[in-house]
């Protein structure tokens, strides 16, 4: 069963996402008084989210996002109703007085990606390792998910049919 994912719009251009996070965060700051509804936690994502790779197994799902200068203090990684969420802030770090700044491309502040699971995955058997900026979560499947080879058994011929 794939996993389905939910990630904000990205066009590739600074200036553009720039423009469509203002745009969302405008927008967010006039309905909230008329919200009657509770805020999905996709839209309390800041102006970035971690990329990832989905990788299935046999025996295991495996989920790594890149989280370059996130401390692993700064993530949380929760799992409810079969919604995995990878929440987290990545700080933005002091830089020293420029005489001249031509660019700013780097993103800071808090991300939210959340993913539906499969009802096959073993919830209580999830692991997370952060390792050179990678957040590596690990996801097995269970027992009766698991593919299962059937032996094929070599018959002496049915009666009644010659060879």
């Amino acid at each position: 069963m794939p996993i389905i994912t939910r990630k904000q719009q990205q066009t590739g251009d600074p200036m553009l996402d720039l423009l469509y996070n203002l745009e969302r965060r405008m927008g967010r700051v006039f309905s909230e008084p008329f919200t009657l509804f509770d805020v999905p936690s996709q839209a309390l994502a800041g102006a970035w989210a971690p990329v990832v790779d989905i990788v299935e197994e046999p025996d295991l799902i495996k989920i790594v996002a890149e989280i370059p200068g996130v401390k692993p203090e700064d993530v949380r990684v929760s799992l409810e109703n079969n919604i995995l969420t990878i929440a987290g802030m990545k700080e933005q770090v002091a830089e020293e007085k420029a005489e001249k700044v031509h660019r700013y491309e780097r993103t800071y502040g808090e991300f939210v990606r959340t993913f539906t699971l499969p009802a096959t995955v073993e919830a209580g058997k999830i692991k997370a390792v952060v390792e050179q900026g990678l957040l590596t979560l690990t996801l097995p499947k269970s027992e009766h998910a698991k593919p299962k080879f059937i032996e094929i058994e070599v018959g002496k011929g049915v009666k009644g049919l010659k060879a």
